[in-house]
């Protein structure tokens, strides 16, 4: 899935003077706070991070409470998505007109049935409804399944995705990964079977002639 990069950044990070004893769990603390939200100076949501204070020798602020900033050298995984980056999503709701998503298990997703390819027609199942692909009837996206969408546009404060299956190499992630083992499988076939005619026939596409080799037998 795209949208994911991993970021390492020099950071100050403000704890109470109260924790400069204990400062290592301070600044895990004040780091897990940020997690599954969108900053700006990120460009992304912090999934996860790894940190090492560079330096126990803090910057006072002054004011009311005198925080003081630690510098920290941290790795951060961040989830970005943009405009026609790919990404991977559980399916939560599914009606006539949109298929609901989560991204991650957090980030929400939403596709339009103008997003939707035609393709695909909403087929009502039991209580549940599915949009069934008209040319691989095995190819079905229901409540539950694993879908492959392209990223439309993004609500960075919501952390809402609004998706599309409108490109070809989009839907049930499922499927999709069988039909591309089954395609490379077939093509894997048929170099297999070029080789082997390459090996029968010469560049003038007449078949190859095999020499024996012939011994010489001498009677004394």
């Amino acid at each position: 899935m795209e949208g994911l990069r991993v970021a390492k950044a020099d950071l100050r990070v403000f704890v109470h003077p109260s924790q400069s004893s204990n400062l290592l769990p301070a600044v895990r603390r004040r780091l897990g706070s940020l997690l599954f939200k969108y900053y700006e100076l990120f460009d992304g949501v912090l999934l996860s991070h790894e940190f090492s204070i560079e330096d126990d020798k803090a910057i006072i602020l002054p004011g009311i409470t005198p925080f003081f900033g630690a510098k920290v050298k941290a790795k951060l995984l961040l989830f970005s998505p943009k405009p026609d980056l790919i990404l991977e999503g559980k399916v939560v709701k599914i009606g006539a007109d949109s298929i609901h998503a989560v991204v991650l298990g957090f980030a929400s997703a939403a596709i339009l049935k103008d997003d939707i390819r035609d393709e695909f027609k909403y087929k009502e199942k039991s209580e549940a409804g599915a949009f069934v692909s008209r040319l691989h009837k095995k190819h079905a996206i229901k409540v539950g399944s694993m879908i492959r969408f392209s990223v439309k546009s993004v609500d960075e404060e919501l952390i809402h995705v609004n998706g599309s299956l409108l490109q070809p190499n989009t839907g049930c992630l499922r499927w999709l990964y069988k039909h591309q083992s089954d395609d490379a499988s077939h093509d894997r076939s048929k170099k297999r079977h070029r080789a082997a005619k390459s090996d029968k026939f010469d560049e003038n596409g007449d078949k190859k002639q095999r020499h024996k080799s012939s011994k010489t037998y001498s009677h004394e």
